[in-house]
């Protein structure tokens, strides 16, 4: 087989230059964007009389990886599960490239040290925090919902605990925080405005190990939106932790994962992961806002629907493990495209 590279300016530029050359019958191995000026690169083959060389070797070759993608069953896994996912391309060849040298000859464990490589994971504090918590996102994302389970949990824990409302837009939040706090037995506090929201915050730090304050939905893409979440955030020491529902949209997570990230989120709660089929949405705002995974929520339940996310679980979560076990490595569990396999785990106990 002979291997030739092309540069041009432009693709149709390029793919004439391998016709005139190699002909019709070339094969493109791979193309690549020139660094620099924009052009493009192209690595094309053609078969020549009596060759009996691997298009594949030549893959290898060109990329460094494709070869040894064939005959590693964690990679061909991790790929085909990360496909299913929606992960973005540049995030699954980064997520790829880490399992390829994993020490663990295991397709989970292997999936694990790379997600550990590639993203950090810093659970929430259970007894104490100098900080309070804001909690932000989208409206709809079950921004209300998590502090109560934040302070249910806390109290599970026997920690004093404090929630704050900041969410004076939309109608029924305060009542809906209002019904679980009497449960629980905290006192609810109300703040409208960064002022206010100041002043409750003062009041609070100091007498609670907790404190966790519920905000309106924001539009990430709304300027006026980010421009009063940033006030919120600056008018008292709050650390934002972005809630996003776990089938988001990867493009729109994202999108979502970078704008809140500008405006000071440094951890990402993931909500409904017990009614998402696909992670990739995740994945992607924890990637592109450089966010810090924390905890998700696994049910409707108050008292026990919330659970911290580490490397392990969400690889089992991404890549459940075949049904049979001794299945040989690299032996996937079915097209992706099927959805998960009905022996897989389920999110309760791929969390544990």
């Amino acid at each position: 087989m002979r291997l030739k590279c092309y540069s041009a300016p432009s693709m149709a530029e390029a793919m004439a230059l391998i016709r005139q050359e190699l002909g019709d019958d070339a094969i493109i191995v791979s193309t690549q964007r020139a660094a620099g000026d924009g052009g493009i690169r192209i690595t094309a083959a053609v078969e020549e009389p009596g060759s009996d060389g691997d298009l594949r070797t030549a893959l290898a070759d060109e990329t460094g990886a494709a070869g040894q993608d064939l005959s590693d069953g964690r990679v061909l896994e991790a790929r085909a599960a990360l496909a299913y996912h929606g992960a973005p391309e540049r995030l699954t060849e980064r997520l790829l490239a880490q399992v390829r040298a994993a020490a663990s000859p295991d397709p989970v464990e292997a999936c694990a040290a790379a997600l550990e490589s590639v993203f950090a994971f810093a659970p929430l504090p259970e007894r104490k925090s100098p900080r309070p918590f804001l909690i932000v996102g989208p409206p709809g994302v079950g921004k209300t919902i998590a502090v109560a389970k934040l302070a249910a949990r806390a109290r599970l824990a026997n920690r004093p605990v404090g929630v704050i409302s900041a969410d004076s837009v939309r109608a029924g939040a305060v009542a809906q925080l209002a019904a679980f706090t009497r449960i629980l037995e905290v006192d609810l506090k109300r703040a409208r405005g960064p002022d206010s929201l100041r002043a409750q915050v003062a009041d609070s730090v100091g007498v609670h190990d907790l404190v966790f304050i519920d905000s309106p939905g924001i539009n990430p893409f709304s300027t006026h939106d980010t421009a009063f979440l940033r006030e919120l955030i600056e008018a008292a020491d709050v650390e934002p932790i972005l809630v996003l529902a776990a089938g988001i949209d990867p493009m729109e997570g994202a999108e979502a994962g970078e704008s809140f990230a500008r405006v000071g989120a440094t951890r990402l709660m993931a909500t409904r992961l017990d009614m998402a089929r696909r992670l990739g949405g995740i994945l992607a705002a924890a990637d592109h806002g450089q966010l810090m995974f924390s905890e998700v929520t696994i049910s409707p339940h108050v008292a026990n629907g919330l659970v911290p996310i580490h490397p392990l679980s969400l690889a089992k979560l991404i890549l459940p493990r075949r049904a049979q076990e001794g299945a040989p490595t690299g032996q996937t569990r079915g097209d992706p495209a099927d959805g998960p396999d009905p022996s897989s785990p389920s999110v309760a106990e791929a969390t544990r």
